[in-house]
């Protein structure tokens, strides 16, 4: 029998009261580029929706696997998950009474061969590491390190490992199946010590199962083998202060969290700088800098780029295919974005942040328009 199997009723909220939905009618609006522009948008964002009853700060969104649902870790701990086609509060996973916030989502990849479905993994600036199945509300496992702070968690691709990162430096790799820890990383080899601080970003590399990338507060992006057991190179510059690290196709993506060179994509093999992307485009572009907190490629194809974070108070999307021109802004959020996503269709993109909003967009080609 399957450890996980899960046999109660499941929790479902869509019934209840409506929470509150709104069509982008706060102060965030959406901008889109300049019409002076030589090269003209191929794709563009429509608003679909805004959530806005969570009473804290919203510090992880992101979409499952089969786009129905988005799941939304916040600052009083709770964790709720909403249907991405109304809207509505589907489950509620923890009832936001930890004095620390969740920090990090991941749902479980669907090659993964464990029978129950449904899961969904997070950590929490507790230290704690937790398995939901989200359609009953039950917490599967629970992994404690109350001397630590966990700040980002990914899975590999097929689901049989976990990685984990935060306040100690250290990357634990756990197995899936057993929940038991697989790999402890630290330090480095004679290329790199490792990280000097705190990490806040940690994405396995998608073409390599053995290949971890993680960020954090010492200008470093660095890159572990797990056969090794620590470090094996580094990239020196990017200033990691949330989920802003991503790799795709041997490039890295990297937000830091500074008014200039925020957003830059590096080659992963050499370390060099390929580009710095462009934050400001077009004469009615706000002076202001914005400082990034999050960075995220599209899934799989990564011909998309989105980013946000304070100063500006603002998200923009990038098409890759355009020379890495942003084809639409959220602006005027009232706080910092803290978090982004985009489902696995590349269909829909989310942002969330201090103002405790969730704010899904709908990504539209534009009549007539090649990709």
């Amino acid at each position: 029998m399957d450890s996980e199997e899960i046999d109660s009723s499941p929790v479902d909220f869509e019934d209840q009261a409506p929470i509150e939905i709104r069509r982008f009618e706060d102060k965030a609006r959406i901008e889109e580029p300049d019409s002076n522009d030589r090269v003209p948008p191929t794709k563009r964002i429509v608003p679909k929706f805004i959530i806005s009853d969570n009473q804290s700060e919203v510090f992880c969104v992101r979409f499952s696997p089969e786009n129905n649902y988005i799941a939304a870790g916040c600052g009083d701990g709770s964790i709720k998950v909403y249907n991405t086609g109304t809207g509505r509060l589907a489950y509620q996973l923890s009832s936001g009474s930890s004095d620390m916030p969740t920090t990090c989502l991941r749902w479980r990849p669907q090659t993964s061969t464990s029978k129950t479905k449904n899961v969904l993994i997070s950590v929490n600036a507790d230290g704690m590491v937790q398995h939901w199945h989200i359609t009953s509300g039950k917490c599967l496992h629970s992994i404690n390190d109350p001397e630590n702070q966990l700040y980002a968690i990914d899975y590999r691709d097929d689901g049989a490992f976990f990685a984990t990162a935060g306040k100690d430096k250290v990357i634990r790799v756990y197995d899936e199946a057993t929940k038991s820890l697989a790999a402890t990383l630290t330090g480095g080899g004679s290329a790199t010590p490792g990280h000097s601080n705190r990490v806040f970003s940690l994405k396995f590399n998608p073409a390599d199962s053995n290949v971890i990338v993680t960020g954090g507060w010492d200008n470093t992006i660095q890159i572990w083998d797990i056969r090794m057991q620590h470090a094996v190179r580094s990239i020196y510059g990017p200033h990691i202060c949330g989920d802003s690290v991503d790799i795709q196709n041997d490039v890295v993506l990297s937000g830091s969290w500074r008014p200039e060179e925020q957003l830059q994509l590096w080659d992963y093999r050499s370390g060099d700088i390929i580009e710095t992307i462009k934050w400001r485009h077009g004469i009615g572009s706000s002076t202001e800098p914005c400082l990034l907190y999050a960075a995220q490629f599209s899934k799989g194809s990564a011909d998309m780029i989105v980013a946000g974070g304070s100063g500006s108070n603002e998200a923009k999307i990038f098409d890759r295919t355009r020379g890495n021109r942003p084809f639409g802004t959220i602006a005027g959020m009232t706080r910092a974005c803290y978090t982004v996503d985009f489902s696995a269709d590349n269909k829909m993109v989310s942002v969330a942040g201090g103002d405790g909003t969730i704010r899904i967009l709908e990504i539209q080609q534009l009549e007539g328009k090649k990709k």
